[in-house]
Formats: C-alpha cells, sequence, structure tokens
C-alpha cells in the first residue's frame, strides 16, 4: 500500500504534526489501518488479512485471540512505518468493522465463543418458532436468516450455553474493549443484530426470552464516535493512551469517507459483500421493513444519529474472490490482467447465450455455481458472466426499494473492487448517474474522520 502523505510533506522528510488520528477496518478479507493528519491527509495506511479459519461446508470462524493478535501486529507494523515519518502520536483511534459477527464474553470480560462469520452458512438446531418468524423483520427490520447474529446466539444456545450469564460485542466493540475500552455497543452494528426494535431503539423482549437471555445481554447502547475510554493495553507507543471510539458498521462508515448523505443517492460499497445504501430520515414502520425484508433489503440505523438507511447487499465480491482463485490468481498485477481482458470483451461476451450460467449473489446465498455448455470459455468470460449475473440481482433490489421511495436520482461506487474497470462497466449498466471513489480505503478513511471528529473539531477537508 503506497504511502499518501500531506501536501508539505515528503516521503524522505520528516512530519511535523501535533497529533494523528487513526481509522481501523475490521474488513472481511483483511482488516486495514489508515492513520490521518489534523488536515485529514492521509499519512500512512497498512492492513493484514482476517484470521478467518475455514470449516466444512463454508463454515468460516475466527478466534478472539487471532483477531486480537492481527490487531495488534498491524499496529506493530504502522507504528514501524510511522517511526521513519513523524514523532507525532496517535491521538485517537476509531473502529468500523463487519456487522453480524460477534463474540460472548462473560461477567469479566473474557471471550467465550469465537466469532462466527457473518456469511457463515450455519444455522440453530432449533428453529425460531412462528411467532417471532412472523414478527422479525417488522420488529428489527432484518431478514431472519444464517446472516443475521441472532442465528449465531441461537447456535450457541444450542451448543448449550447459557446466555444469561453472557453478554454480546460486536466485533469493532470487541476490538475496543480489548485494547482497553468501555464494555458497549453502537447503534448501526447492533442494529444488524436482530435484537433491536427498529422503532424503539430498544432491545426486543421477545427475541431475548427465545434465547433465554435478557436484557443484559446487550452492553450499555452508544451512538457512533462518542468516547469509549483510552487504549491502556500494551500498544506500540504511537498508539499507547489514545482515546478509543466505535465507528460503526463499515459500509455506513465508507459514507462518511465524504459528504455522501444525500437521501436521494445510492451509496454502493463493494468490498466481500456488495451493499446499495440509502439514507432515510425516519423508519419506514412495521410493513414496509416486512415488504423490504421479504426482498432481502434491510431498514436500520445509520451511523448518523437519528437517521435510519436502507441497506440492500449481494455477494459479488465473494463470488469474484471465487473467480480469481479458480483462475489462479493472486495478486494485483493478474486481477489486473484479467481486468484488461474483461474489457476486451463487449459487456454481453461473446459466447451464445447460455453459454455461461452464474448463481450465487443473492445476499442468502454465496455460493458460487457455475454452469458451462460451451467451449471457449475463460477466465475473463466468467468474471464478466459473474458481473452481468450480479447486476440482474442488483436490479431487483433496486426495484424493490423504489416501490417504497421515490427513485434515487445518482450513485457513487466505493470499495475495493471499484477500481476494476471492468466493474465500473458493469455498474453503469444498472446504477443512476454514476461516480466511482478514488480512495481504496474508504471505510478506513471515513473512521479516521470519526476519530478526528473524538480528537478534533471536525476538519476543513481539502
Amino acid at each position: 500500500m503506497a504511502t499518501c502523505l500531506g501536501p508539505d510533506s515528503s516521503p524522505t522528510g520528516r512530519i511535523g504534526h501535533d497529533a494523528l488520528a487513526a481509522g481501523l477496518d475490521l474488513g472481511s478479507t483483511s482488516i486495514k489501518l489508515l492513520v490521518v493528519d489534523e488536515a485529514a491527509q492521509e499519512v500512512v495506511s497498512e492492513q493484514i488479512a482476517t484470521p478467518w479459519r475455514a470449516g466444512n461446508a463454508g463454515t468460516t470462524e475466527m478466534t478472539a485471540d487471532g483477531l486480537i493478535a492481527a490487531v495488534r501486529a498491524l499496529l506493530k507494523k504502522t507504528s514501524a512505518r510511522l517511526e521513519t515519518l513523524t514523532r507525532a502520536r496517535v491521538s485517537s483511534i476509531a473502529i468500523a468493522g463487519m456487522g453480524e459477527s460477534g463474540i460472548l464474553i462473560d461477567r469479566a470480560g473474557s471471550p467465550v465463543t469465537p466469532a462466527i462469520a457473518w456469511f457463515d452458512p450455519r444455522e440453530p438446531m432449533t428453529p425460531f418458532p412462528e411467532r417471532i418468524r412472523d414478527e422479525f423483520s417488522g420488529r428489527t427490520g432484518l431478514p431472519l436468516g444464517a446472516q443475521v447474529s441472532v442465528s449465531k446466539l441461537a447456535y450457541f444456545r444450542d451448543q448449550g450455553l447459557r446466555l444469561d450469564e453472557l453478554r454480546w460485542l460486536n466485533l469493532p466493540e470487541f476490538v475496543a474493549m480489548s485494547l482497553g475500552g468501555d464494555v458497549a455497543l453502537e447503534y448501526s452494528l447492533t442494529s444488524r443484530t436482530g435484537l433491536l426494535d427498529q422503532d424503539t431503539g430498544a432491545p426486543w423482549p421477545e427475541i431475548l426470552k427465545e434465547l433465554g437471555a435478557t436484557a443484559a445481554l446487550l452492553p450499555p447502547l452508544r451512538e457512533a464516535g462518542d468516547a469509549w475510554g483510552r487504549a491502556v493495553a500494551d500498544l506500540p507507543s504511537q498508539f499507547s493512551d489514545s482515546r478509543l471510539t466505535v465507528a460503526g458498521h463499515d459500509h455506513l462508515v465508507a459514507m462518511q469517507a465524504g459528504e455522501d448523505a444525500d437521501s436521494d443517492r445510492y451509496h454502493v460499497s463493494m468490498g466481500t459483500a456488495e451493499v446499495l445504501v440509502r439514507v432515510i430520515d425516519t423508519p419506514l414502520g412495521f410493513d414496509a421493513r416486512s415488504r423490504l425484508a421479504a426482498n432481502l433489503i434491510n431498514e436500520v440505523r445509520h451511523v448518523i444519529p437519528g437517521k435510519h438507511v436502507l441497506v440492500a447487499g449481494v455477494k459479488t465480491g465473494l463470488l469474484l474472490r471465487r473467480a480469481l482463485q479458480l483462475a489462479g490468481i493472486t495478486d494485483r498485477s493478474g486481477r489486473d490482467r484479467l481486468d484488461d481482458a474483461v474489457m476486451a470483451l463487449p459487456y454481453r461476451g461473446t459466447l451464445a447465450d447460455g453459454g455461461v450460467m452464474v448463481s450465487g449473489a443473492r445476499n442468502d446465498d454465496g455460493v458460487l455455481q457455475l454452469a458451462i455448455r460451451t467451449d471457449d470459455v475463460n477466465p475473463a468470460e466468467i468474471f464478466a458472466a459473474i458481473l452481468r449475473h450480479s447486476n440482474d440481482e442488483i436490479a431487483l433490489l433496486l426495484a424493490t426499494m423504489d416501490r417504497e421511495l421515490p427513485p434515487a436520482q445518482s450513485s457513487t461506487l466505493t470499495g475495493g473492487w471499484a477500481s476494476m474497470r471492468a466493474v465500473q462497466r458493469a455498474r453503469d449498466h444498472i446504477l443512476p448517474n454514476m461516480s466511482v471513489s478514488t480512495r481504496e480505503q474508504e471505510t478506513a478513511f471515513g473512521a479516521a474522520r470519526t476519530a478526528l471528529r473524538l480528537a478534533y473539531a471536525e476538519p476543513t477537508l481539502r
């Protein structure tokens, strides 16, 4: 990752800033750390692979120790870079990350479970009763399935854990606690658990009762960017005693990298999951949430206090990643060559209709399935077919949201896949008046801005 320096600095000179701020992004593929100066200029960026462990039938989990070891290694790696550039300390750290995945802790704060990945397909042994299934989406704004956190909690319950003796932390909040911060929850992340009533913002008593838990399962709730204490763990000197906060759900934090909070715009964040977000001023209500969730669209709380969002997702990035693996592509240069090869094809490809059939992009799927019925199929044709397939799924999501709200007039494409010209061309076929962000670490930068707001007044961006 290249270093991006402020306008008055150079790669060989030291920077004379008074203090720095950092955004930590707990991503599905990698954990990113971005440090900025007081003017929100990027100083240094590093990343490390997210330490998932793959199991049978697509199960994926991560130990608490593995997560914290990865975060510590990333802080150490970043600190070594910073020491060559500046004597300034990092005054604040804001942590963003994936939703649905979290860790149960005991009353002493020790982890008692691994983190199950949001895309893990396992379900509880005991199905939720009909009364819960009937009300779930209207209450929580989420479809009930393997992805939502309550299914992971029910899985642990079915393994014999007493949830009435434990507390739940989403991954960013668990990291904040492990670095020395408070035991608390952030609203946008907790909105993705299935434990909150979206109209009241309070825990939904019926789901807690069904899980065999009490309201104590949920630590106190805070807004994104509130103070979370200070880093008191054994950290590199440039990060010790930093003020801590939780920035919130990664896709929503990515929107905070710019000024992209318009209610008539789609923000499309394309990482392992591809997520379309639209800001709304107030909750849409029980019936609308039920209709949207039937089509796998969420209505949950934003990282901006008082705002809600519609969140629609497809698993494009997961399918594209597996297509790269299938083609033996493991580095950026290989991905760039594939991008050139896809762009050399017309958008519809060169094969006869039905030559390559793709499925798996729906948010409740994620299994890349290919049916190849013709010769002359190559990685570029497969990659292009996955993009067209995901466009078809996105079109269904847009049509559903347009039945609840006036159609959006513009869109912004961001995320790790957005730099590929083939991705941009495909999404330009389906998204209205699309612009593309040039920033690669949108979520980490949005989190860094949150850290700046904690340390200073909001800086003037330039």
